[in-house]
Order: C-alpha cells, then structure tokens, then sequence
C-alpha cells in the first residue's frame, strides 16, 4: 500500500476515534488481559526476580512465592495468611 493510502486511513480512524494512537493500540489498558502494570517482586522461596500485578505485589509483599516454587511444592512453612 502506499503512504498516501496509509495516511488516509490514519485519518479516518482518527476522525472516528480521536483518542486513536495509530497501529500500537489506544495505550494502557488495564481491564483488557496482558496490559495489567507489573512490578518486580522478588520470591521470598528462591530469590528471583518476577514481574507480578502491582496489587498482587502490594498484598502480598515481602511473603511473595513464586508460581514455579509453588507448583514444584516448595512453599515455606510456617503461619499462613487468611
């Protein structure tokens, strides 16, 4: 397609939608699956780095096991939140 050709269409979608960003989207959604903000959390288990939902990371914080040292069944012991 030529520029011209893609530029009109740009246009148009901009005429129809004025929040429209061009071909990447209308930017952060969060209630669409995959565009959730991450944070970086470090498992209290194993010690890696794992960019989790920024709620999940704010509720759980320092206590934050891993979903690999959850499934191999390595999750410490000890009092257990509700």
């Amino acid at each position: 397609m030529s520029r011209r050709k893609d530029r009109e269409r740009v246009e148009a979608m901009k005429r129809l939608d004025p929040d429209y960003k061009g071909f990447r989207g209308t930017g952060n959604e969060p209630s669409r699956p995959g565009n959730t903000p991450l944070e970086a959390v470090t498992c209290s288990n194993c010690g890696r780095n794992r960019n989790v939902a920024r709620a999940v990371a704010l509720f759980q914080g320092d206590s934050y096991v891993c979903a690999t040292c959850t499934e191999q069944g390595r999750v410490p012991s000890g009092p257990t939140a509700t």
